[in-house]
């Protein structure tokens, strides 16, 4: 196979990037559906992915514009991890994977895509979830719309925190 079409993807790829930090301002841009924020913590929020690895990729990341690990205050850090369990059992009630990956690309050379605002990624997996497409083609299948997941999480987590 050649091509896949997925013209829903276009207007992300084609997307003018903005120049500043996504993590700085779409907290900022009070439209948390639209901005895909499932939860605001204190420190720390909870964000979809907007270009998915699986169904359910979400970020932990902190208000404050931090890049490295080891100068985020403990507060935060200690807020980061306790989101990141509330979003497992968000993941688990809404998509029953049979795993999670979650974890920190700390500098560009670790795969950071935004490399000045660190953030935690959890990534929902299911056995069989990297099939030919990925492996032949470098295509990711996601069978679900980024509104579909951000209703089910936002959701998800109303019941969990409140």
């Amino acid at each position: 196979m050649e091509r896949l079409w997925a013209p829903w993807r276009l207007q992300y790829v084609a997307k003018e990037k903005s120049p500043g930090c996504i993590f700085c301002e779409k907290p900022k841009a009070g439209d948390d559906r639209a901005d895909y924020i499932v939860h605001r913590g204190g420190t720390a929020f909870v964000i979809l992915n907007a270009f998915p690895y699986n169904n359910g990729h979400i970020m932990v990341a902190p208000y404050a514009h931090v890049a490295n690990l080891e100068d985020l205050p403990p507060e935060t850090a200690h807020e980061m991890m306790d989101l990141a369990q509330v979003a497992t059992r968000a993941l688990k009630g809404s998509f029953s994977p049979d795993g999670i990956n979650l974890g920190f690309n700390l500098g560009a050379a670790a795969g950071a895509g935004i490399a000045d605002h660190l953030h935690m990624h959890l990534v929902p997996r299911w056995v069989g979830d990297t099939n030919f497409m990925p492996v032949i083609g470098d295509v990711r299948v996601i069978p679900e719309s980024l509104e579909q997941t951000y209703d089910k999480l936002s959701e998800a987590f109303k019941k969990l925190v409140g």
